[in-house]
Protein backbone atom coordinates (compact mmCIF):
# COMPACT_ATOMS: atom_id res chain seq x y z
CA UNK A 1 0.00 0.00 0.00
CA UNK A 2 1.36 3.12 -0.87
CA UNK A 3 1.78 6.38 1.73
CA UNK A 4 0.33 9.42 0.07
CA UNK A 5 1.22 11.51 3.60
CA UNK A 6 3.25 14.65 2.88
CA UNK A 7 6.44 14.41 5.04
CA UNK A 8 7.95 16.94 7.44
CA UNK A 9 11.45 16.76 8.75
CA UNK A 10 11.35 17.95 12.46
CA UNK A 11 13.96 18.37 15.24
CA UNK A 12 15.60 20.55 17.75
CA UNK A 13 18.43 22.10 16.23
CA UNK A 14 22.54 22.41 17.74
CA UNK A 15 23.08 21.79 21.14
CA UNK A 16 19.96 22.15 22.50
CA UNK A 17 18.44 18.87 24.03
CA UNK A 18 14.78 20.18 24.86
CA UNK A 19 12.61 17.23 24.28
CA UNK A 20 9.29 17.92 25.83
CA UNK A 21 8.17 20.41 22.68
CA UNK A 22 9.53 18.11 20.19
CA UNK A 23 7.04 15.19 21.09
CA UNK A 24 4.57 17.59 20.93
CA UNK A 25 4.95 18.97 17.75
CA UNK A 26 5.31 15.07 16.81
CA UNK A 27 2.33 14.15 18.09
CA UNK A 28 0.20 17.25 16.38
CA UNK A 29 1.88 16.64 13.28
CA UNK A 30 1.48 12.66 12.67
CA UNK A 31 -2.30 13.35 14.48
CA UNK A 32 -3.11 15.85 11.59
CA UNK A 33 -2.09 13.34 9.28
CA UNK A 34 1.49 14.48 8.73
CA UNK A 35 4.76 11.47 8.17
CA UNK A 36 6.70 13.21 10.73
CA UNK A 37 10.38 12.12 10.42
CA UNK A 38 11.76 13.32 13.42
CA UNK A 39 15.56 13.44 14.47
CA UNK A 40 14.91 14.45 18.08
CA UNK A 41 17.45 16.43 19.68
CA UNK A 42 20.89 18.31 19.53
CA UNK A 43 20.34 17.78 15.71
CA UNK A 44 23.59 19.69 13.34
CA UNK A 45 22.10 21.27 10.27
CA UNK A 46 23.52 18.85 7.85
CA UNK A 47 21.07 16.10 9.40
CA UNK A 48 18.13 18.20 8.62
CA UNK A 49 19.06 19.09 5.04
CA UNK A 50 20.14 15.20 4.78
CA UNK A 51 16.77 13.73 6.04
CA UNK A 52 14.64 15.87 4.04
CA UNK A 53 16.72 14.39 0.67
CA UNK A 54 16.65 11.15 1.74
CA UNK A 55 12.65 11.06 2.42
CA UNK A 56 11.76 14.08 -0.16
CA UNK A 57 10.07 16.12 2.93
CA UNK A 58 8.06 19.16 2.17
CA UNK A 59 9.00 20.93 4.87
CA UNK A 60 11.61 21.09 7.60
CA UNK A 61 10.32 22.12 10.94
CA UNK A 62 12.98 23.55 13.51
CA UNK A 63 12.76 24.38 17.44
CA UNK A 64 15.05 25.63 19.08
CA UNK A 65 14.78 26.25 23.47
CA UNK A 66 17.57 26.77 25.07
CA UNK A 67 18.25 31.04 23.33
CA UNK A 68 21.01 30.35 20.69
CA UNK A 69 18.63 29.99 18.09
CA UNK A 70 19.81 32.72 15.79
CA UNK A 71 23.65 31.13 15.63
CA UNK A 72 22.12 27.33 15.18
CA UNK A 73 19.75 28.30 12.38
CA UNK A 74 22.05 30.74 10.48
CA UNK A 75 23.05 29.35 7.06
CA UNK A 76 20.63 26.55 6.79
CA UNK A 77 18.21 28.18 4.20
CA UNK A 78 22.09 28.17 1.74
CA UNK A 79 22.11 25.01 2.67
CA UNK A 80 19.07 23.60 1.75
CA UNK A 81 19.30 25.90 -1.43
CA UNK A 82 23.20 23.93 -2.46
CA UNK A 83 21.83 20.72 -1.60
CA UNK A 84 18.51 21.27 -4.07
CA UNK A 85 16.13 21.84 -1.40
CA UNK A 86 15.78 26.11 -2.20
CA UNK A 87 12.18 25.79 -2.31
CA UNK A 88 11.74 23.69 0.73
CA UNK A 89 9.39 25.02 3.46
CA UNK A 90 11.17 26.23 6.49
CA UNK A 91 10.15 26.61 9.88
CA UNK A 92 11.36 27.44 12.85
CA UNK A 93 10.00 28.48 17.07
CA UNK A 94 10.93 28.11 20.00
CA UNK A 95 13.16 30.91 22.66
CA UNK A 96 15.46 31.84 19.43
CA UNK A 97 17.53 34.24 21.17
CA UNK A 98 19.08 34.99 24.35
CA UNK A 99 17.69 37.86 26.60
CA UNK A 100 14.25 39.66 26.37
CA UNK A 101 14.03 40.73 22.59
CA UNK A 102 11.20 42.14 21.16
CA UNK A 103 9.88 39.50 19.10
CA UNK A 104 9.38 41.83 15.94
CA UNK A 105 12.85 42.25 15.85
CA UNK A 106 13.28 38.31 16.10
CA UNK A 107 10.98 37.32 13.71
CA UNK A 108 12.78 39.91 11.09
CA UNK A 109 15.94 38.04 11.96
CA UNK A 110 14.72 34.72 10.52
CA UNK A 111 12.73 36.11 7.87
CA UNK A 112 15.92 37.28 6.83
CA UNK A 113 17.73 34.08 7.09
CA UNK A 114 15.19 32.60 4.65
CA UNK A 115 12.70 30.84 6.69
CA UNK A 116 9.24 31.00 6.32
CA UNK A 117 7.03 30.67 9.33
CA UNK A 118 8.72 32.39 13.03
CA UNK A 119 6.69 31.39 15.98
CA UNK A 120 7.50 33.27 19.56
CA UNK A 121 7.21 30.98 22.38
CA UNK A 122 3.87 29.48 23.57
CA UNK A 123 2.55 29.14 20.01
CA UNK A 124 0.16 26.28 20.19
CA UNK A 125 0.76 23.16 17.26
CA UNK A 126 -2.69 23.41 16.37
CA UNK A 127 -1.49 26.76 14.42
CA UNK A 128 1.51 25.71 12.90
CA UNK A 129 -0.35 22.43 11.59
CA UNK A 130 -2.73 24.99 9.94
CA UNK A 131 -0.25 27.03 8.51
CA UNK A 132 1.57 24.32 7.22
CA UNK A 133 -1.81 22.88 5.43
CA UNK A 134 -2.30 26.63 3.95
CA UNK A 135 1.24 26.60 2.95
CA UNK A 136 1.44 23.66 1.27
CA UNK A 137 -1.52 24.09 -0.45
CA UNK A 138 -3.72 20.86 1.53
Amino acid sequence: MENNKVKVVLGVIGADCHAVGNKILNYAFTSAGFEVVNLGVLVPQEEFVNAAIETDAKAILVASLYGHGEIDCRGLRERCRESGLGDILLYVGGNLVVGKTDFAEVHSKFIEMGYDRVYEPGILPDQVVIDLKNDLGL
